[in-house]
């Protein structure tokens, strides 16, 4: 398993750094309640195959009611949005339990067998008498009351995506991926546009044949180009859910001298600014409507650039997600995750960033620095055959500009003594 490992690694990661993290548990962080839950809510979400749209919703809404709860018996921090009572007592372990369980029956019923078996188990570990009592009435309460402040933010606004096409002629009939989801109420942002960048290059440009042509060769299911290592990064990052991005969280979480409230509060902001960064690149993506590498290839001689050159029976290296391609959303989404991460740390080192993907068959890889991640996600996703590297740039900047918000609302203030 070491052997494997170390062959997967980042070129920047050094053998001992590795070990140390392994000898520490960081593949199976654990810290805390908090962190606890975040992974059965990981398990609860792969196994019901919840896409990760709806996901993230749910984690942010579950995570902050988990926020307010700790937050309210350690008040550790300035008290929140929900202002609840503070409970004398409360078990902190009933009162996370508890929001989690609430949160997730709600949105995500399907799984209701697979949460209450979680909250079981979790509850067995707590002790009877009052403390465990307030812990979950207090947490019950802040589940219901994120409930009812996200319950009309147009997550269930139905889909009425319009397919391009002239009368009469086929189109493909599967309908793109959440078109609705600009017309949501962000958490953190002022509209779902606040940082909607500008258009992609013009067909014409260098820049397009630049871009075309490296995800042109680079990204292609056959490509000779793309090294056995770079194809190993590009698989793994074919994953592109929660779960993947919440490991590298808890491997920060189960650092040494954490404290619970801190990673309710990390947890929290992290879930928040994903969830913005979705409306975000989506607002972006049905505003372009930019064509994915497998259409532009195909049709390379529509373009109006001598440049790019059409391939008639190009394919990418993985299956192309089914929402239109400019900006990159796996870009924002990593964006995010580091930049709210370095700004938890408050200009101190991070741990060493881990996490596994079902993709690459459970594999690890492992970064000394958020950037270093960021930069292997943006590349992975070229390499996939799915983005230009115009995209990935963009969804980067995006994703650092909604990070550096959700740090500015939700991390800045001082915990106190």
């Amino acid at each position: 398993m070491l052997k494997k490992l170390l062959s997967l690694r980042p070129l920047t990661l050094c053998a001992p750094a590795l070990l140390a993290a392994l000898a520490l548990g960081s593949l199976g962080a654990h810290a805390d309640v908090v962190t606890d839950w975040n992974a059965r809510v990981d398990e609860i979400v792969t196994q019901g195959n919840v896409a990760n749209h709806p996901a993230t919703r749910a984690y942010a809404i579950a995570q902050t009611a988990v926020y307010e709860a700790v937050n309210t018996i350690t008040q550790r921090y300035p008290a929140g949005a929900l202002r609840l009572q503070v409970a004398s007592g409360a078990s902190i372990d009933a009162a996370v339990a508890a929001a989690n369980r609430a949160v997730l029956v709600n949105l995500l019923p399907a799984q209701r067998a697979t949460i209450e078996a979680g909250y079981a188990e979790a509850m067995a570990k707590v002790p009877d008498g009052p403390g465990r009592n307030a812990g979950i009435a207090l947490g019950e309460s802040a589940a219901a009351a994120m409930l009812a402040l996200r319950a009309d933010d147009g997550a269930s606004r139905p889909e009425q995506y319009r397919p391009h096409a002239a009368p009469g002629a086929y189109v493909p009939t599967v309908l793109p991926l959440v078109p609705q989801w600009p017309q949501r109420r962000p958490w953190l942002m002022a509209s779902a546009d606040q940082f909607r960048p500008g258009p992609p290059p013009a067909l014409t440009s260098e820049a397009w044949a630049r871009d075309y042509n490296e995800s042109k060769e680079m990204g292609g299911r056959t490509s000779r180009r793309r090294s056995p290592a770079q194809t190993e990064i590009a698989r793994f990052w074919e994953a592109s859910g929660p779960p993947i991005y919440h490991r590298i969280v808890r491997s920060v979480a189960a650092a040494p001298g954490r404290e619970i409230t801190r990673n309710a509060r990390l947890f929290a902001a992290l879930c928040e600014a994903t969830d913005d960064a979705y409306i975000a690149i989506f607002d972006a993506k049905y505003h372009y409507q930019f064509w994915r590498p497998i259409t532009a290839i195909r049709n390379g001689d529509l373009d109006g650039n001598d440049a790019t050159e059409r391939d008639p029976g190009w394919q990418p290296l993985i299956t192309t997600p089914m929402h239109p391609e400019y900006p990159c959303a796996h870009c924002i989404i990593a964006a995010t995750v580091a930049t709210v991460l370095q700004a938890d740390a408050g200009g101190g080192a991070l741990p060493l960033l881990t996490t596994t993907s079902p993709t690459a068959d459970g594999a690890a890889r492992h970064w000394t620095s958020a950037d270093d991640l960021v930069r292997e996600v943006a590349d992975a996703r070229v390499w996939d055959g799915v983005h230009y590297r115009h995209s990935t740039e963009v969804g980067v900047a995006m994703g650092r500009q909604v990070g550096a918000l959700a740090a500015s609302k939700l991390l800045s203030a001082a915990a106190r003594p």
